[in-house]
């Protein structure tokens, strides 16, 4: 099976991340956060705060700004109230976009995502008006020249559920949710390190964008990934330079 991620947007969405290296310290602290308070500071007992962590390391923070932030959020000190908010759109030639957002006022949080979806060519939806064209899975990626038949072997007897191989030669391993670390660890054991491992909310099929539609649309992801509550942006654009 073909796999629908190409290995150039993959790259394209790796190095805008690494632009952008103080805003993703931003992000990892309130993940660290939310899920400190939610399941405990031990991360052993914790998933949620495990990959939280996990980000944080390969973002190059501290080990000692991790554990501050991990004790503020299970300890005595007080912090911002932050609430999880999903919201939903489209963007350039019928796209779906999904934002996921943490934040201390909905209200304002809001405002800014239908400003930036209206002004720059989008459109905010309804809940469920495009989730259903994601799947919510762990995802990891390998470079092209990865031995297909030796990840394949190792993610399906570590639990995985489906094996990819994209026509640039990238191998995309997907599992459930839960299944995820037990997984990458496996692969990590036997020499396979993703170039991107996470759990996402991966699009069902994409659309293909070019020219100036595909302008449009990164210049759309872009103003939403810099909204200060955004945390992750999922799409399903196929974008062309």
């Amino acid at each position: 099976m073909a796999g629908h991620s190409k290995w150039a947007n993959i790259q394209h969405r790796k190095g805008r991340q690494d632009e952008k290296r103080g805003k993703i310290w931003t992000r990892v602290i309130r993940e660290i956060t939310v899920a400190a308070r939610s399941g405990g500071g031990d991360p052993a007992m914790n998933p949620r705060l495990r990959l939280a962590i996990e980000k944080a390391k390969a973002a190059n923070m501290p080990a000692d700004r991790i554990k501050y932030n991990v004790d503020k959020a299970s300890g005595t000190l007080e912090g911002l109230s932050l609430e999880e908010i999903r919201y939903e759109g489209y963007g350039i030639g019928g796209a779906a976009v999904i934002l996921d957002t943490m934040t201390d006022n909905r209200v304002r949080t809001v405002a800014e995502v239908r400003h930036a979806f209206s002004k720059y060519g989008g459109n905010l939806g309804t809940e469920g008006s495009v989730a259903f064209q994601f799947k919510h899975c762990g995802q990891l990626i390998f470079a092209p020249g990865t031995s297909e038949d030796a990840v394949m072997e190792v993610a399906l007897e570590a639990g995985a559920e489906d094996v990819i191989t994209d026509e640039d030669g990238a191998i995309e391993v997907l599992t459930a949710p839960g299944d995820f670390e037990a997984v990458k660890d496996a692969l990590e054991a036997k020499g396979f390190k993703p170039e991107i491992a996470e759990v996402t909310m991966r699009a069902e099929n994409t659309v293909a964008l070019a020219g100036e539609d595909a302008a449009r649309m990164q210049k759309l992801l872009d103003i939403l990934e810099d909204l200060d509550d955004v945390q992750n942006v999922y799409h399903n654009a196929e974008i062309s330079e």
